[in-house]
């Protein structure tokens, strides 16, 4: 039969949705303890609990993020980025890992547009840290073609490494997390600006499209999610003053204008995307779930 008469005869798996009861994956935190100060109410609510992979986690901003988990609580962290991003950034991750000796901190080489490498850093992590409880996926790529020019490879590549892999790797880590059976899981996307309006001035359709597909992708997964007790979020930054966005005098022009476009008049700082880090896998996020948080300085408001 062809695949346009299987169609007839075909079945559509259904998704299931929690009920929320005190026995499910996503009922209710338990109040914080009532001896706790109000110093230590404060903490316990933006405490990070359990065990963090971050991808894109030897670039500038996976790197500050790692640090404000840490300094939250995360009981082990492992940073997944290509072998030659991990060796550029090797002098700053030991760095990381001498200031938290009692954590343990750890770097694997992973191809996020492997699945199977994927699915072997996920057996590392479990392997070295005994869980996963928390993935957030800063692995990307960006290019500025115009759409007249670009090259199927250019196309494909974009939304290999962006999108699917940011699918793979959620896949993964899901499954894991799926078998633990003991929620309280999170998986944050890194979405962008670019999945919501065209940006201006430079042309990057497969960019755009890539991390519009992030936001659709976020929502699938939280509403199928959700049962296991993994909640599943998305980031959306603005321009952000790294190196994908670096160079004072080539693109001084464009940089220029994604200032003067923002009601802030800058660019965002490397670290003004922890707290929203932090809050993703804390307490203080527990009842966050399909979510897309913009943090660009009010640039999408234009």
């Amino acid at each position: 039969m062809s695949d346009r008469d299987n169609l007839s005869s075909r079945t559509i798996p259904f998704m299931t949705l929690s009920d929320g009861s005190s026995s499910s994956l996503t009922a209710p935190p338990p109040p914080l303890p009532h001896y706790l100060n109000t110093e230590g109410r404060a903490l316990a609510r933006f405490a990070v609990e359990g065990n963090v992979v971050i991808t894109g986690g030897a670039g500038t901003l996976g790197l500050s993020a790692a640090r404000a988990l840490l300094e939250h609580g995360a009981a082990g962290l492992c940073l997944w980025d290509l072998e030659s991003t991990l060796r550029t950034s090797q002098s700053q991750i030991l760095k990381l890992a001498s200031d938290f000796p009692k954590t343990r901190v750890f770097s694997v080489a992973v191809d996020v547009t492997d699945a199977t490498a994927v699915a072997e850093g996920v057996q590392a992590v479990v392997q070295t840290l005994g869980s996963l409880e928390h993935l957030f996926c800063f692995a990307g790529i960006v290019g500025c073609v115009h759409a007249l020019d670009m090259t199927e490879v250019q196309w494909r590549k974009t939304l290999d490494v962006n999108t699917t892999g940011s699918f793979l790797c959620a896949q993964a880590a899901a499954k894991q997390m799926k078998a633990q059976g003991t929620g309280g899981c999170s998986i944050t996307l890194i979405a962008s600006i670019s999945g919501h309006r065209v940006n201006f001035p430079q042309s990057q359709s497969a960019y755009n499209v890539s991390k519009a597909g992030i936001i659709a992708l976020k929502s699938s997964l939280a509403a199928e999610w959700a049962v296991h007790g993994i909640r599943v979020n998305s980031i959306s930054p603005g321009y952000m003053d790294t190196i994908l966005n670096a160079g004072e005098d080539s693109i001084a022009e464009a940089r220029a204008s994604w200032a003067n476009r923002n009601p802030m008049g800058r660019m965002g700082a490397v670290g003004e995307l922890d707290g929203m880090c932090v809050l993703m896998a804390s307490r203080a996020g527990s009842y966050l779930n399909g979510a897309d948080m913009v943090i660009d300085g009010g640039a999408v408001v234009f």
